[in-house]
């Protein structure tokens, strides 16, 4: 609880004292002459205690040229309500009002946490060695390449890769995993995360500026400024209905006034009327839900970069998706291992694993993907002293001499190069293109012996994750790739997507996907990339959302919804919560009009006192915000 809202109830309290004392001080003056004048005394002491606050806005922004507010109505209310001597309901609707008001303050801060704790994530300091010595500085003052030291318990400071020293790593405030992460030297870390066990050195990728943390705080200080159209249409709404409502109480009060001649009676109703008009519950549950939605993906390790975003979002019924990174894993794996009808015949059962065993030895000293894909399916240690005569070859693959034999392993370029015009056909034969991926060929002195089959792998859960967003409304799911035909409809297939487009440049994916919201007439469009080679598209999309985008500063950019890890089931929770939080929204719109309307007409026939108007303004706006206060709990 903050302290501006505890001294808000120690007011609250000693004003609800103070008209305790008024309502006994009248009680008690009953039938002296001046006892009328004691009462209201009292009650006005009451009445500044509680009220003070709310006439100095009315003031100040009647100065400024912002008449009608829920404070010009409270103060044109209350003082009418004390015109007609109803000195216990002036008093009465004030405290409520505060008390409204209180537990306004009480909800806003409650979803401010969630906004807060990813708001902590910037770090206060970075521990660097110079001339000998441990110092703290400012994380702005360290440069790229620079070592920080960061100790157990410490949040690092700035994206970097490890140097030196084994950990594990909170990454939740960051991606929204539980787990904690290991890491040693060689690997990635960025800034916000918390070292939990060992001390580890980190070499400086980044400057504050561009590091993940500071783009994070970014994107989350800007989320506010970004309204809904539910926001935008409460703002505008407030500004013109609340002038209408002030001149139907005016012209309630006069139009009755004439018809009657009660003024006193026509007075209090037209206060009445006054006070149930107030939009507080339309003006504070709105922004209230949205904000709580926002802070509630937060926490998730999903970040929207405003209300705007999820209007957009609940309504998607076509997902649009790259595949490397997104739908796979974006590394190679060894898928089959085929062998030829010669090398077969002469190896027979153990064809293969040799086939393996010698292609790994010939990528040994390569660092390329696919090479380190191979190395590891085998799996061994390698005796590098075995292979000699080591020649890359450029665009086609390498060749290397072992145990005496001529190895060649690459591509079909570096087969015609190596292999007679006899072989094409051996080597066309044995290659199942149909399974799609990238097919590394191997000859053995001049022979063609088989091929290893190299795909990139579909992402643990990915299926699931995608039926998931089938349940969530979306209708149509597509894939964009600049991979070959046969790989796209292989990937396609394994996950069950509606379409595909391959052999795509970033040009044509932007072409792609325009076309598909042109076709889409009815629901939204999402494209979902990781962020790095796809800001065009996503900038294009109705909504782009990033995956995996941990230390990815195109994705934060780029993106309107950035998923920290690279989960694809974040999706189908982020189309959730903001379903959840749209229908919490509509709810609070409807239970407010509703009440207040009714209550209005009450009011306008006299049948509706104050404390009925109390409950039409403080006890709607307090069920209003309880019922905002659940978008917090989105899951």
């Amino acid at each position: 609880m903050t302290k501006k809202l505890k001294r808000m109830i120690k007011r609250i309290i000693l004003g609800a004292v103070v008209a305790l004392i008024a309502v006994v001080v009248t009680k008690m003056t009953e039938g002296f002459s001046w006892g009328k004048w004691a009462s209201l005394a009292a009650f006005i002491a009451a009445y500044l205690i509680l009220a003070y606050d709310v006439l100095k806005k009315a003031g100040v922004n009647i100065i400024h040229g912002r008449v009608f507010d829920e404070n010009f109505l409270m103060t044109v209310a209350t003082f009418g309500a004390f015109g007609c001597g109803e000195f216990t309901e002036a008093v009465a609707v004030i405290l409520f009002y505060q008390i409204g008001e209180a537990f306004q303050s009480y909800a806003v801060n409650m979803s401010r946490k969630s906004i807060k704790s990813l708001m902590d994530i910037r770090p206060d300091f970075a521990r660097i060695s110079r001339d000998g010595e441990e110092k703290e500085v400012d994380p702005s003052e360290v440069a790229i390449g620079d070592i920080i030291i960061v100790k157990p318990g410490e949040r690092i400071p700035l994206d970097g890769v490890v140097k030196s020293g084994q950990s594990s790593v909170d990454t939740s405030a960051i991606t929204g995993e539980s787990l904690p992460r290991d890491v040693d030297a060689g690997t990635s870390v960025v800034s916000g995360c918390v070292n939990l066990s060992g001390v580890i050195t980190v070499e400086v990728t980044s400057e504050f500026a561009q590091s993940t943390v500071s783009k994070v705080l970014t994107l989350v200080e800007e989320a506010s400024s970004k309204k809904a159209h539910a926001e935008q249409f409460i703002t505008v709404f407030a500004k013109v209905y609340t002038p209408i409502v002030v001149g139907c109480a005016v012209l309630l009060i006069i139009g009755g006034s004439l018809i009657t001649g009660d003024i006193r009676e026509w007075i209090y109703r037209g206060m009445t009327f006054l006070l149930i008009s107030c939009p507080c519950a339309l003006v504070i549950s709105i922004p209230l839900s949205f904000f709580g939605g926002i802070g509630g993906a937060g926490k998730n390790g999903i970040l929207i970069k405003g209300g705007n975003y999820m209007d957009v979002l609940a309504r998607i019924d076509t997902l649009v998706l790259d595949k490397t990174g997104t739908i796979t894993k974006g590394n190679f794996a060894i898928g089959e291992i085929e062998v030829s009808d010669d090398y077969n015949g002469r190896y027979g059962e153990g064809a293969g694993d040799r086939l393996l065993k010698y292609a790994a030895m010939c990528e040994s000293y390569s660092t390329h993907p696919i090479a380190v894909s191979i190395v590891n399916k085998y799996g061994k240690d390698i005796d590098k002293n075995a292979v000699s005569d080591i020649k890359e070859i450029a665009g086609k693959g390498v060749e290397a001499v072992i145990e005496g034999r001529k190895y060649c392993v690459g591509n079909s370029k570096l087969m015609k190069d190596a292999l007679s015009e006899a072989d094409y056909p051996e080597i066309e034969k044995c290659s199942d293109v149909s399974m799609g991926g990238t097919l590394v060929y191997v000859a053995e002195d001049g022979k063609y012996a088989g091929h290893l089959h190299i795909i990139d792998e579909i992402k643990d859960g990915a299926v699931e994750a995608l039926r998931e967003c089938r349940k969530a409304g979306v209708n149509s799911i597509i894939m964009l790739t600049g991979d070959n035909e046969k790989t796209a409809e292989s990937v396609a297939g394994k996950v069950g997507l509606d379409k595909f487009f391959a052999n795509l440049s970033p040009l044509d994916k932007v072409t792609a996907i325009e076309d598909i919201l042109e076709n889409n007439k009815i629901g939204k469009v999402a494209f979902v990339g990781d962020g790095i080679n796809d800001a065009p598209v996503l900038t294009r999309a109705d909504i782009g959302i990033a995956m995996g985008a941990m230390g990815s500063d195109a994705a934060i950019e780029a993106a309107d919804i950035v998923i920290m890890t690279d989960e694809l089931s974040k999706i189908t929770e982020a189309k959730r919560i903001a379903k959840k939080t749209l229908r919490i929204v509509k709810e609070n719109i409807w239970l407010a009009l509703g009440v207040k309307i009714g209550v209005l007409v009450l009011a306008a026939f006299g049948i509706a006192s104050m404390w009925a108007a109390i409950f039409a303004d403080v006890g709607v706006a307090f069920l209003a915000i309880m019922n905002a206060m659940r978008a917090l709990r989105a899951k």
